[in-house]
């Protein structure tokens, strides 16, 4: 249920479970973490199908992933990659799947995709790593709107927010993620990671 393809530098994970709008298991976020145990120049994190992910597998969450460590283990694991990290979401994201978008560089979405983390209302708590990463990206009272008032953000909206980089039509997705890290790909071994350090 997740794709894996490498190529030089690169690593593109594909959810693949459309289906089920890419709603992630246990076994998929496992998949995630074991695809970074060899850290790729490149990273970019996209799905099948038109929702990126729709979060945890509802039948899991209630069996315990809701509150489960492995989604911090995942968003802090690709926040700290010495890798330039896209997410190149091909729909809606929702719920837990935040976090690992969230802990990327760089985030691209397609018009239409929508964004919500609906915490309150299911009655869990947001991982741990996520408030702190939403804030510094929207500031507080945004994330307070997201986080506890329920609000869904549309693509337009979340740009001129700062929750997503770029609006891209979903023909050109891949390839403008593609092209974004061409020069890391480039570059000398450890040039960009060292960049990464400067910039915090």
């Amino acid at each position: 249920m997740i794709g894996v393809m490498r190529e030089g530098g690169l690593l593109v994970l594909t959810l693949q479970r459309p289906d089920k709008a890419n709603a992630l298991s246990k076994a998929m976020l496992s998949d995630l973490l074991a695809a970074l145990d060899d850290p790729p120049q490149v990273l970019i994190l996209t799905g099948e199908g038109r929702v990126f992910s729709a979060g945890a597998d509802l039948e899991e969450a209630k069996a315990g992933l809701a509150t489960d460590p492995i989604w911090d283990q995942l968003s802090n694991r690709i926040a700290t990659l010495p890798s330039l990290t896209i997410a190149a979401l091909n729909g809606t994201l929702a719920g837990g799947a935040m976090g690992m978008a969230l802990a990327c560089d760089l985030r691209l979405a397609v018009p239409g995709a929508k964004f919500f983390y609906p915490v309150m209302r299911l009655g869990y708590l947001p991982q741990p790593a996520d408030p702190a990463r939403l804030v510094a990206l929207i500031g507080p009272a945004r994330a307070k709107l997201i986080l506890m008032a329920g609000a869904k953000i549309e693509a337009e909206e979340a740009l001129a927010w700062g929750l997503i980089d770029r609006i891209v039509v979903p023909e050109d997705l891949l390839t403008t993620a593609r092209a974004l890290g061409a020069d890391v790909l480039a570059a000398i071994p450890g040039h960009a990671s060292a960049i990464k350090r400067l910039i915090g």
